[in-house]
């Protein structure tokens, strides 16, 4: 097996989801660049692959140190597979620093893809799929979850995002608040005995997950805004009355035009006469 790095995809549940390929890969690899081995060697136990190798952990806090310690395996001749506990590496998952080291020390890189929460998600909600936007792990803090959600808007993409059960009614319901009356989706335990995909406004997912408590980590998704929604849902007046209360007439009229994809112009006018009209009473 050629010496060099190998980025392996691994199930995100059902094991008959890896492929005979990357079964192999993990065979012969002398080295497994995992974020925890006692997860990677349970799967290399069920699958009937020799535990007789070197495991190096890869993660958030110490990839800048183990990618050289990586690449020096290679450059001695040796074959790295890297996993991530579950699914596609690098996605949401350490890898990204190591690929970058990798490359600039010359060193043979190639993917065996697979499975992959967020695709898997995206493909089972029936949410427009000629294009998404993965955002990743939702924030934990009230006001941190409302500022990526505000961020993103008016994006006009299907949004995805990463979030585990004990926060996904508060996530739910700042989503409520922010996108309104948008389709979303909650799909969970992907390839799993008890999978479960569920699409419906906000406040239906609510109610369901109320009755029904989540368990594990999900994918959450947000369909993009419509036409008609941009149109209804924004109450341009009430929001330049109240910002131009704190804000410079410039200032105000940038951030609603990025935000909402909004004329200029017309914003520019509309601001300009509530404006005059607070100094006039």
């Amino acid at each position: 097996m050629k010496s060099g790095l190998y980025i392996v995809a691994t199930p995100i549940g059902n094991l008959g989801d890896i492929s005979p390929r990357a079964v192999e890969t993990l065979r012969q690899a002398d080295v497994i660049a995992c974020e925890d081995s006692r997860v990677t060697k349970k799967l290399f136990s069920l699958l009937g692959i020799s535990l007789q190798k070197k495991f190096i952990t890869l993660h958030d806090h110490n990839e800048e140190e183990q990618a050289q310690k990586i690449i020096d395996e290679v450059l001695a001749g040796h074959a790295v597979a890297q996993v991530s506990d579950a699914g596609s590496p690098l996605i949401s998952d350490p890898g990204y620093k190591l690929i970058k080291q990798c490359r600039e020390a010359g060193v043979f890189i190639t993917t065996l893809p697979g499975c992959c929460a967020l695709i898997s998600a995206l493909q089972l909600s029936g949410l427009p799929t000629n294009r998404f936007m993965f955002v990743g792990f939702i924030p934990n803090k009230d006001k941190a979850r409302a500022d990526l959600f505000k961020k993103y808007q008016s994006l006009d993409a299907t949004l995805i995002f990463y979030e585990t059960a004990p926060r996904l009614l508060k996530t739910l319901a700042a989503a409520q608040e922010i996108f309104g009356n948008r389709e979303m989706s909650v799909a969970r335990e992907i390839s799993k005995v008890y999978e479960e995909c569920l699409t419906a406004k906000a406040k239906d997912l609510i109610e369901h997950f109320k009755e029904n408590p989540p368990k594990g980590e999900m994918v959450f998704m947000v369909s993009p805004p419509s036409a008609e929604e941009e149109k209804t849902d924004l109450d341009l007046d009430s929001l330049l009355q109240e910002k131009l209360k704190t804000q410079s007439l410039k200032t105000v009229v940038k951030e609603l035009v990025d935000a909402y994809n909004l004329n200029k112009n017309e914003v520019y006018e509309k601001a300009l006469r509530i404006k005059n009209g607070n100094k006039l009473s």
